[in-house]
């Protein structure tokens, strides 16, 4: 993934442990810094499965979930899976289809299933949703409401590259496209077993405290309407443990919890009586300053 998202070690890090941690990714931000290119590299990185649905206001559910078609020869109704069917789904804009079928990921990304005609559905292992959205963008987007948001793991941005850096990104593009070039390396067994070491990091109890009291204080504070739910409490620490795998840690530390706590938990929360534009900036600025006032165990 570093061939071709020069210079995105952090978004690279990101997306890796979200889909270590089992979970999904939301990426926002400006159109052409490299949303797509990053699912697309994950994939390519992957001997995995990998579908695209560009989502418009005209997607209908079934169009992502899937419909059953009746056969003429067997006089029968046969399911044929929609392109959710996928180790790594790429939800691009997902902001610009109408809530109906917005929630047709909901059952995918809690259950890792999808249900067509009161038939249950399982997807592959391991699945992992990247949404993209352009948050500057209102006109014709539907805004993803507070279930689909606690879905995902973690909100975050890819950026603008450094100058330098994006200098060498003109250069890989002489010869075609670098995402093409991506050489498959991580085997399906490698991503599952990897999965199942996260569950074993060790959360010494005074973390597990420290982790909580960020979450009780989102409900208690004042400043919060809106405070993260249970989900998000289980998302913020499989979160943790995920990220001190991907730094080679069998054990989590405070520095996981203060890294992970503004990404996974600012897009949860919604603040009292804010009636600005950026609620993005606001709500991490909020939470930045309850993570900041919260003792860290020694």
């Amino acid at each position: 993934m570093e061939s071709v998202m020069l210079g995105k070690s952090e978004s690279i890090r990101n997306i890796v442990l979200t889909l270590l941690a089992g979970e999904h990714l939301l990426l926002e931000d400006v159109p052409g810094v490299g949303k797509t290119l990053a699912a697309k590299a994950l994939a390519g990185s992957l001997k995995s499965s990998f579908h695209r649905v560009q989502f418009t206001p005209d997607l209908l559910p079934s169009d992502i979930t899937g419909s059953s078609i009746f056969r003429n020869d067997t006089a029968e109704f046969e399911f044929v899976p929609g392109p959710v069917f996928a180790n790594v789904v790429l939800a691009d804009e997902i902001n610009r289809a109408p809530p109906r079928t917005q929630s047709a990921l909901l059952e995918a990304m809690s259950d890792q299933q999808v249900s067509v005609d009161g038939k249950t559905y399982p997807l592959p292992s391991p699945f992992i949703v990247i949404a993209t959205q352009n948050p500057f963008e209102h006109h014709g987007t539907y805004e993803l409401p507070e279930s689909q948001m606690d879905r995902f793991l973690m909100r975050t941005s890819v950026g603008y590259p450094a100058a330098e850096m994006e200098r060498e990104v003109l250069h890989s593009h002489r010869q075609g496209e670098p995402v093409d070039s991506i050489q498959s390396v991580v085997e399906i067994a490698d991503v599952l077993q990897a999965q199942a070491s996260v569950r074993t990091v060790k959360f010494d109890v005074s973390l597990e405290d420290y982790l909580l009291q960020i979450v009780q204080r989102t409900r208690t504070d004042s400043a919060f309407a809106v405070g993260v739910s249970t989900r998000a409490a289980i998302s913020f620490y499989r979160g943790c443990q995920a990220r001190a795998v991907t730094e080679n840690r069998d054990y989590v530390t405070p520095d996981d919890i203060k890294t992970l706590a503004i990404p996974v938990l600012a897009h949860r929360v919604l603040l009292d009586d804010y009636l600005g534009k950026d609620r993005r900036r606001a709500a991490e600025a909020t939470l930045a300053d309850v993570v900041a006032s919260i003792a860290v165990p020694v």
